[in-house]
């Protein structure tokens, strides 16, 4: 497992070359951070950058190549651009003088994946925008700034602005077990021990889910699902929610008593930053899987394959087992572009996803769901196949 990415809100900058979206960042934040010419063209391909904004706080700023780029070359940067949209919480059209198809694009973009952005014309010290093209963003219902980055025109109503636009989802901090434990309760962590396993170290979901638990007084029990049944037998505390991994509930499920509440780190994440109603409505529909059918996995974090790989091998091979059916998998990791039409699946299966934001989860997932393709996720989908999904999903449901 990968250190994953910041968890920080992401603003995306977008806009032709030479408009100065570089310089825009250094003067944001006060410091030369961005790689700032004359010439066109000098981004070429989206860079994060962590920075600190005032009146904001932590987040990463993409600077992406200019949507206007030209050659072959300039077409896969303009490519790139456009996926990063999928990454951001929201994000800034920057502009200078112009407005056309480029502009309209990217705002086409930005509500389909429902991003909310601001519009700052830049470069407001040589002339400010036309009336004509101030009209003409009135129907986009997005704020408009003029912006100067000798003068610092507006930069404290576009910080303030940009406060407004970020979801708060994206900086309020997240919450596993929000509603599920109270203080001094009994939570108990199975956490198995395989060659996926980080040598020396727990993967971050434990290490999150252990960090929450401590935040809100309860006590956190570990143990591997070898001392399980000890545990249970020679023990007179009654855990108040049994948090397993998904890959454990064919052995969890008969330990523990069905009046003690069952659940998995995957389904916890789920309910945190995943859609969990198309979860909950798509999982069932593996039933209507046909032979040959293609099911697409989504691994958001990039990390050495081993045979013990949950969704490289033990999910194909567990649906496959169940279904009785011969499907093909495809496996797409990190934010990578899926390059086939997502109406070449037949069933999506989206990780946990603990190093992705709660936007980038939904933006991979609302292709799927906007063409009526089932999606559900590791943890639902393991509790399914185990005949526990009702129990697994009760204790969260909202």
């Amino acid at each position: 497992m990968t250190k994953g990415r910041d968890l920080k809100p992401h603003i995306g900058i977008f806009g032709r070359r030479n408009t100065g979206k570089s310089s825009f960042i250094n003067t944001l934040v006060d410091q030369d951070i961005a790689i700032v010419s004359a010439i066109a063209g000098t981004t070429t391909d989206p860079v994060k950058k962590s920075i600190e904004i005032f009146g904001i706080g932590p987040a990463i700023i993409i600077d992406t190549a200019g949507i206007d780029d030209v050659g072959e070359l300039g077409q896969k940067r303009i490519a790139k651009s456009l996926q990063a949209i999928k990454t951001v919480d929201c994000a800034i059209l920057m502009i200078h003088e112009q407005f056309g198809k480029e502009e309209t694009s990217l705002i086409e973009k930005f509500n389909e994946l429902e991003i909310p952005f601001i519009v700052i014309h830049n470069k407001s010290d040589l002339g400010l925008i036309a009336p004509e093209i101030l009209e003409e963003l009135k129907q986009y219902d997005a704020p408009v700034f003029e912006f100067s980055c000798i003068a610092k025109t507006n930069k404290e109503k576009i910080i303030e602005a940009l406060k407004q636009c970020i979801p708060e989802s994206s900086y309020v901090k997240p919450s596993l077990f929000k509603g599920l434990i109270k203080k001094n309760d009994y939570v108990l962590l199975v956490t198995p021990i395989d060659s996926e396993a980080p040598e020396g170290r727990m993967i971050l979901p434990q290490v999150m889910a252990i960090r929450d638990i401590l935040d809100k007084h309860a006590i956190v029990i570990c143990l591997r699902e070898t001392e399980l049944k000890f545990f249970m037998e020679n023990s007179n505390l009654k855990p108040a929610l049994v948090v397993t991994d998904s890959q454990a509930f064919h052995y969890v499920k008969e330990v523990i008593p069905e009046n003690i509440p069952l659940t998995s780190f995957s389904i916890i994440f789920a309910r945190m930053k995943g859609n969990f109603p198309a979860y909950l409505a798509g999982t069932p529909q593996i039933e209507l899987l046909n032979e040959n059918d293609h099911v697409l996995i989504l691994e958001s974090c990039t990390h050495q394959v081993s045979c013990e790989d949950i969704g490289r091998f033990k999910i194909p091979d567990w649906l496959q087992k169940y279904t009785g059916k011969k499907l093909n998998f495809e496996v797409v990791a990190g934010l990578n572009e899926i390059e086939k039409e997502i109406t070449a699946y037949s069933l999506v299966v989206q990780c946990g996803g603990c190093v992705t934001t709660k936007k980038q989860i939904n933006n991979r997932l609302l292709p799927a769901i906007k063409a009526g393709i089932p999606v559900t996720n590791y943890g639902m989908l393991i509790a399914y196949v185990n005949g526990i999904l009702k129990r697994a999903t009760e204790a969260i449901k909202e």
